[in-house]
């Protein structure tokens, strides 16, 4: 969806209804979904490994609703929410009320299964009254002529986020120094623990869902230098109107020697893949990774 185009949208579907929203958002999703065979290739191989016992035509289906539920981000965003005011179900709150109450240091680790903006948002609703002091900062990829991602990055700003976009050809080591730095004066950082950043950037192979998967390595090296738990952070459409967030208990990082710090971070990135592939199984249709992620089949 272009910038202009979405703008125009959402002003005529809050003066004529909801409906035109969710009908031009289908008729998107189905277009996307008939016009370009390599998507839709990488989500059924996706499903293809996560239900390995249905049907090609099963996997098809499966890809079809993915595509189609990816509307609801938008829509989601759109409503205001003193009309619609969004239900938000918490578990394990209480890891990341402790994060913040300990001079607010941690690393959300998040994914592309769910809405990564509302979940700021969310995060920023539940907790910014509470506690004033709380800081947020987002590492997020900056795509070449983004238009909706680029406004998206700007209203998170406009609402107290800060916010570091990582070039798509790489990203400078003052991009980490800036993470640590903002934790060191009791931030939480959040980044995307299921997608590099750029093709060269240095990965951490795990096994996910029978494959190889490649992790981004940034945030397990962040979380090392600092000293900062990891609290691996899942939020996701549950029903219309109502999120899930989930909060697991803190990951800590550490080793006496130099030499073993591949070894801890590859421990720490599997136990990130196996709560991801928990997480899928949970709600495979809030899966909204649309490039390829699953690489060689293990035995």
């Amino acid at each position: 969806m272009k910038d202009r185009f979405y703008r125009i949208l959402t002003v005529l579907s809050k003066g004529l209804g909801l409906w035109l929203f969710r009908l031009v958002a289908w008729g998107i999703a189905s277009g996307y979904f008939f016009l370009f065979p390599s998507r839709v290739a990488v989500s059924t191989r996706f499903y293809r490994a996560l239900f390995p016992a249905r049907s090609g035509a099963y996997h098809l289906f499966c890809t079809w609703k993915q595509f189609h539920r990816f509307t609801h981000v938008f829509l989601d965003r759109l409503l205001p929410d003193e009309d619609y005011p969004l239900e938000i179900v918490r578990d394990g709150a209480a890891h990341l009320e402790q994060a913040i109450e300990e001079k607010g240091r941690g690393i959300l680790l998040m994914s592309h299964l769910g809405n990564w903006e509302l979940a700021a948002q969310m995060l920023l609703k539940l907790y910014g009254g509470v506690y004033p002091d709380m800081k947020l900062l987002l590492y997020l990829g900056r795509k070449h002529k983004e238009q909706i991602e680029g406004r998206q990055k700007q209203e998170l700003a406009a609402r107290g986020i800060e916010i570091v976009a990582v070039a798509p050809d790489g990203a400078s080591p003052a991009d980490l120094v800036d993470g640590i730095h903002f934790l060191k004066k009791g931030g939480l950082v959040s980044m995307t623990g299921d997608r590099r950043w750029w093709e060269e950037q240095r990965y951490v192979p795990v096994r996910f869902l029978g494959h190889e998967a490649r992790l981004p390595e940034a945030p397990f090296v962040l979380s090392l230098l600092s000293g900062t738990p990891i609290y691996i952070f899942f939020a996701y459409r549950e029903a219309r109107r109502t999120y899930r967030l989930r909060i697991l208990p803190p990951l800590h990082l550490k080793t006496a020697q130099r030499s073993d710090r591949q070894n801890v971070i590859r421990r720490a990135a599997q136990v990130y893949a196996d709560h991801l592939e928990e997480m899928v199984r949970e709600a495979p249709f809030e899966w909204f990774h649309f490039e390829p992620f699953l690489g060689r089949e293990l035995s």
